[in-house]
């Protein structure tokens, strides 16, 4: 099933999803750091981190549903990609509720906060998985035809084309 939802004839949602994973897990990283190792700077650049990602994760999220409704109702891959998508808005939410308990104090993660935030963490390896189970092996998001010689995107092609420009079967 082809991705709805390109620029430049590849999936826009694949593209986002490392800004939220990298600014979420590092922010959690950074977060650890600080409570646990006394590098208080860290949990204090954690702050705007998780900012980004909850932004990021947002936008990752509307291409994301528009790839999820072009999925075929009552598919293996339909449940998946919902419990894909609702797990990714609660980790979403997770990480938003901890960035508002620490308005008053952004240096600060212990507590609540960082508890939801590695909840946040372990939930996001799971639709992590999930996300992979959907394109590595239910093909979701892959150009129809896709092959190990398929043109280029730019090219204008369609994935089943081979070198000469003819649509293979």
């Amino acid at each position: 099933m082809e991705s709805r939802a390109k620029l430049f004839g590849h999936p826009i949602h694949p593209m986002l999803i490392p800004f939220p994973l990298g600014l979420l897990g590092m922010a959690v990283i950074f977060d650890l750091l600080a409570t646990f190792g006394g590098w208080r700077s860290l949990s204090q650049a954690s702050h705007p981190m998780i900012a980004a990602g909850i932004i990021t994760g947002l936008l990752a999220a509307l291409f994301g549903a528009i790839d999820w409704a072009a999925i075929p109702s009552g598919t293996r891959a339909k449940q998946i990609a919902t419990t894909h998508g609702l797990g990714n808005v609660i980790i979403v939410v997770l990480f938003a509720i901890a960035w508002w308990l620490r308005r008053d104090q952004p240096d600060v993660a212990a507590g609540l906060p960082l508890v939801l935030e590695v909840i946040g963490l372990l939930a996001a390896l799971v639709t992590g998985w999930l996300g992979g189970e959907l394109v590595d092996r239910l093909g979701v998001g892959v150009d129809q035809g896709a092959n190990l010689d398929a043109p280029s995107s730019l090219s204008g092609q369609p994935a089943a084309a081979d070198a000469a420009g003819e649509v293979r079967a």
